[in-house]
């Protein structure tokens, strides 16, 4: 058997040096001895996900002109309603305060990308709070069509939406449509799809320069209050209910979501409980975000307190039970 193998490699010694290797050849070996070598070290990279943006903060727009005078919706489309001088006080007013925020984290690495609403009022705001920001601060930004206001019903007669906004608070300020419009169940339709591109912007890095990993990336979106909710709503997986029980932001505003120790993100990293009590987060809400502030992602929080509210008889249990 030793005698055979040692006449089969002579062989191939002598065939080799009379004919040499060819290119194919010589590179299938070279593919066999590397390639797995290299694939299995592209797998191993791929395996480690990019860092997750420090902060998402969500900016309402500055105050517009339909802010302050209402009939400007029957003569004005919507989406071109531009700020007031005060809104474009307030956006810069805004950016300001989100770069001292930042700038609190005292690293040098750190920079800014954003996504913003298409209409005219919060592109204005956009450039406002951006002022602040030197060139080399931002990495990016994205027009994102689906972070609109909720459509009231094209050009709007004042009388009418009186009357459709009075039917709404009976009928219900999540399902109420309006005539030609949406309701905020529509916004929060297309909102799912954007938080869906958003999760994926952000496991990829896609808002990161080429070969760059920085864990100093902070997200800005600018949008509309009742989008800003009900983008929350669907973050955290609030119920129709305690979406309904939100206040709305003020305008030219910001709300920081904020990775905790865990690396989810919590309102309660930034904010007061006082100040998320005022926009109307209730007791379980307020639990819930104490646990995003120490939780990892991809876990899930067992003791949810909106399953404990939700389910009146687990507290019969309590009281009969003999322990």
């Amino acid at each position: 058997m030793a005698l055979g193998r040692l006449l089969i490699f002579v062989i191939f010694c002598v065939w080799f040096s009379r004919y040499g290797c060819s290119h194919s050849f010589s590179h299938s070996i070279c593919s066999l001895s590397f390639a797995p070598k290299k694939n299995a070290l592209r797998w191993s990279a791929a395996k480690v996900p990019p860092p997750r943006p420090r902060r998402i903060i969500l900016v309402r727009h500055g105050q517009s002109e339909g802010n302050v005078d209402e009939s400007v919706y029957t003569r004005v489309a919507d989406p071109k309603i531009a700020l007031t001088e005060k809104g474009r006080a307030e956006a810069e007013e805004c950016g300001e305060m989100i770069k001292e925020l930042i700038e609190q984290d005292k690293v040098d690495s750190w920079k800014v990308y954003f996504y913003v609403s298409p209409y005219r009022r919060t592109l204005e705001t956009l450039k406002n709070l951006a002022r602040p920001f030197e060139r080399s601060r931002i990495a990016g930004l994205r027009e994102e069509p689906r972070l609109r206001e909720q459509d009231f019903g094209n050009f709007q007669d004042r009388e009418k939406m009186r009357i459709e906004k009075s039917i709404r608070m009976l009928y219900g300020r999540f399902f109420y449509r309006f005539p030609n419009g949406e309701s905020a169940a529509d916004v929060y339709d297309r909102i799912t799809g954007f938080r869906e591109t958003l999760r994926s912007d952000i496991d990829v890095g896609r808002f990161q320069p080429p070969g760059q990993r920085n864990p100093n990336m902070n997200l800005v979106i600018v949008s509309h209050g009742l989008t800003l909710r009900v983008f929350l709503m669907r973050w955290y997986k609030w119920t129709v209910e305690q979406f309904e029980g939100l206040n709305n932001f003020r305008n030219g505003k910001a709300l920081v979501m904020e990775k905790g120790y865990g690396g989810r993100y919590s309102l309660l990293v930034h904010h007061t409980e006082e100040e998320l009590r005022e926009f109307g987060l209730t007791d379980d809400m307020l639990m819930d975000q104490e646990w995003q502030k120490f939780a990892r992602p991809g876990e899930l929080n067992y003791d949810c307190p909106t399953m404990n509210s939700f389910f009146t008889h687990f507290d019969d249990e309590c009281s009969t039970d003999p322990s």
